[in-house]
């Protein structure tokens, strides 16, 4: 009997193992997404692009699906075939639709039944006729707090929250379940008024994923410092769309390759010398008209640096500290004035344990893959992060 006992315990240990390397073996890996612009069309060989899961085309404008027209073209900067030749044979190429500032397409696309219903029949026939794998819906603020909510005020948008969701599913519908369907969402919480517990559950049953923009979280309608990409602002956006009922493992963080800078009013540059993060800006929108005042910019690691500010962004290569608090890289140069916030990519390593494994989030993804370009430093870290989890997860 005590050897059957001995016996019984070593059986059940074993079957508990094989049952833990099972489900480490049948782990789905974690979505790596890149953006690939027409601004920056730039794609690395083979070799450092193998972590790359999908791939989304930017973009097409949403206005070209409100339209019945038979036999047409599909803008788009490259086509799908070129785009999969240039990645691993396993790459899943989607189109974006939408982008900054295109609302009035997708205001149109959503008001009605009918027009939801043709808005996704020309988005179905746009896969098929381009071989994409998926779409990505990049209506960035439905409900409002776009780029033109001074001249159209949310007030105006309310009814854009419910038809978001019905939006989405008659594309699911279209599109069929061999098709991916995706959308990039606010990440900051105050512009979020879309997602809510009483629509989020029916947008997370017609999305495959959602690419939320933890990055853009510093903007002109700021008016106190802080990180443009920071991890406690991406870990409360991602917390919020987890309380209003998206599953974490559909939920992909978002890296930023490029670079923010502001420039601090004179009467603040003061308070800033002495204390950089969340210290005043001062304004940096019109609030009537809600237009950029010239007090801010950015470009990408593949762009030349502007000449008025290529002496003050050395300095903050140079010279830039790391906010344990936020969780960000800045720089404030009190001689100019100027606030820079950016992922350096120390910085992003740290987001794969901090954010992605305490999250048990499904992916990441960044924009973009070509204004990482020509070195690919951030796309390499990223490769670096998706590589700690992978070693972490083997370990349990």
């Amino acid at each position: 009997m005590a050897f059957l006992r001995r016996f019984g315990s070593v059986f059940a240990l074993l079957m508990v193992m094989v049952m833990v390397s099972l489900a480490q073996s049948t782990m789905a890996p974690l979505r790596n997404i890149m953006y690939l612009t027409g601004q920056h069309p730039v794609v690395p060989d083979v070799g450092l692009s193998a972590s790359i899961t999908h791939v989304i085309l930017a973009f097409m404008q949403s206005s070209v699906f409100n339209e019945d027209t038979p036999d047409r073209s599909w803008p788009i900067f490259m086509s799908v075939a070129e785009t999969r030749s240039k990645f691993a044979p396993s790459i899943k190429v989607m189109v974006a639709v939408g982008g900054w500032g295109d609302t009035q397409g997708f205001g149109v696309a959503a008001r009605t039944a009918e027009s939801r219903l043709r808005f996704a029949r020309n988005v179905a026939r746009m896969l098929n006729d381009t071989g994409a794998d998926g779409v990505d819906i990049d209506w960035e603020y439905p409900g409002g707090n776009g780029e033109d909510y001074k001249q159209h005020p949310n007030s105006e948008r309310v009814w854009e929250i419910d038809a978001y969701p019905l939006l989405l599913s008659e594309m699911r519908t279209a599109i069929g379940p061999g098709k991916l369907l995706s959308a990039a969402v606010p990440g900051l919480t105050r512009d979020m008024l879309a997602f809510t517990p009483e629509t989020e559950p029916s947008i997370m049953a017609s999305v495959d994923f959602l690419n939320v923009m933890t990055y853009d979280l510093m903007n002109r309608r700021d008016i106190v410092t802080k990180h443009h990409t920071g991890v406690q602002l991406s870990l409360e956006a991602i917390d919020q769309y987890i309380k209003n009922g998206a599953p974490a493992e559909k939920l992909n963080l978002g890296f930023a390759f490029y670079v923010k800078y502001f420039r601090i009013s004179r009467e603040h540059q003061g308070q800033c010398a002495t204390r950089p993060v969340g210290c005043a800006t001062g304004l940096m929108e019109d609030p009537e008209t809600g237009g950029d005042l010239g007090k801010t910019g950015g470009f990408s690691w593949h762009d030349d640096v502007p000449g008025d500010v290529k002496e003050s962004f050395a300095k903050a290569l140079a010279g830039g500290s790391y906010d344990d608090n936020g969780g960000g890289y800045y720089f404030y140069d009190n001689k100019e004035g100027i606030w820079w916030t950016f992922d350096t990519p120390t910085a992003i390593v740290s987001k794969f344990p901090s954010i992605v494994r305490t999250k048990h989030l499904g992916g990441v993804f960044a924009w973009g893959l070509g204004e990482d370009a020509p070195e690919f430093r951030h796309l390499r870290a990223v490769n670096r992060g998706l590589q700690t989890l992978g070693v972490e997860r083997d370990e349990l």
